[in-house]
């Protein structure tokens, strides 16, 4: 199995040498940037498996590389590590919400990232590396495209089974219509908001077995969460 890349975008250099020894240490192959539009070019060329971002770079900033990543098809699902010095409540918040899929604040332990960069990849490396998925008791086989609950066959059409790829592949993240419309239809889709909302009831019907109860939450003037159950 290949080396996960990792994209490291910290403008601190001594930081950065520290953290690219550490991460090569552990067999990650690490690029690194201090530049933020440097870091949006990167991304685009190769798709990273991770993004380690530090919000204070120079050129675009980090909050807006997490934007733009989050919105380019190509770079939607990739996970993203925030590592900052803004450490307030409000800062984390809208870090998170912008899309990041874990916030370690500065000063930190360089094991504790490494344990925590370990932890996102290993909930989406299923998906990168073509193997099977499993939350809960759905497991999915994205080879075959085959979807079980309980060692039941789920029949899904093709929509609601890449709805459902994606939300095992970010379990507990909630995600409005509109991120759910660019990642599983496309970005410039001309698919209409409330289409989202007929393919998650019908998500939920395939999903639908004897005693099991209902994966995908409802997040009230937010959008809709997958959660093992």
């Amino acid at each position: 199995m290949p080396a996960p890349r990792l994209l490291l975008v910290e403008d601190d250099l001594s930081l950065a040498e520290l953290l690219q020894y550490r991460f090569e240490s552990e067999g990650y192959d690490v690029a690194t940037t201090a530049d933020g539009d440097e870091a949006l070019l990167l991304a685009n060329e190769q798709a990273p498996d991770l993004v380690i971002l530090d919000w204070m770079v120079e050129g675009t900033s980090g909050i807006e590389i997490c934007r733009r990543l989050r919105r380019d098809k190509e770079t939607a699902h990739v996970p993203i590590v925030m590592l900052t010095a803004r450490g307030n409540e409000d800062d984390r918040i809208r870090g998170l919400e912008t899309g990041a899929d874990d916030y370690i604040t500065k000063p930190f332990s360089p094991r504790e990232l490494i344990a925590r960069v370990g932890a996102v990849l290993r909930r989406v490396r299923p998906a990168l590396a073509g193997e099977t998925l499993e939350v809960g008791d759905i497991k999915l086989d994205a080879t075959s495209h085959r979807a079980t609950r309980r060692g039941q066959a789920l029949q899904l059409g093709p929509t609601e089974f890449r709805l459902l790829k994606f939300f095992m592949e970010h379990p507990g993240r909630v995600f409005s219509r509109g991120q759910l419309l660019d990642a599983v239809w496309g970005t410039g889709s001309d698919i209409e908001l409330r289409t989202v909302d007929v393919h998650i009831r019908r998500l939920r019907k395939g999903l639908t077995v004897d005693g099991c109860k209902d994966p995908v939450r409802t997040v009230r003037s937010a959008g809709y969460a997958f959660e093992a159950v």
